[in-house]
């Protein structure tokens, strides 16, 4: 079950993000599925597609590379990169035009064959000090 659990975690990253296909939120995550530390916890594949819309706005060009996944039973655990250019305001703040790269951590749990619940880490401050939003303390 780890192996399906991990390719099903690394198409969420290459489908939803690297391809930008909202559909694919769909496909993969169960109708009453929980995303935390994303902001207030998304519920369902609606409320997460309204995160999804918003960070592609603001980073249209986002591409997510897979660094590490370790998978162990229903839950897999993943350390990514991801980088774009600020090209949009869907954060909440004007577009820097800046190019930025910045890691995520997170796992997923996953129960026949969708994620059901996700855990994520951005390092916002690594990104946003790159964007010139907050300064460099």
């Amino acid at each position: 079950m780890s192996a399906e659990n991990k390719a099903l975690v690394e198409r969420w990253f290459e489908e939803v993000w690297n391809k930008g296909r909202s559909e694919a939120v769909d496909e993969m995550m169960a109708p009453d599925a929980v995303a935390h530390g994303l902001g207030p916890d998304l519920v369902g594949p609606a409320a997460f597609k309204t995160f999804h819309t918003a960070f592609r706005t603001a980073f249209p060009d986002v591409r997510v590379h897979m660094e590490e996944l370790i998978a162990e039973g229903d839950r897999v655990a993943y350390r990514l990169t991801a980088s774009g250019t600020h090209d949009g305001d869907g954060l909440g703040f004007p577009a820097t035009c800046r190019s930025c790269s910045f890691v995520v951590m997170g796992s997923a749990r996953i129960v026949d064959g969708k994620i059901v619940e996700g855990w994520n880490l951005i390092d916002e401050l690594g990104m946003r000090t790159q964007l010139g939003v907050i300064g460099a303390t």
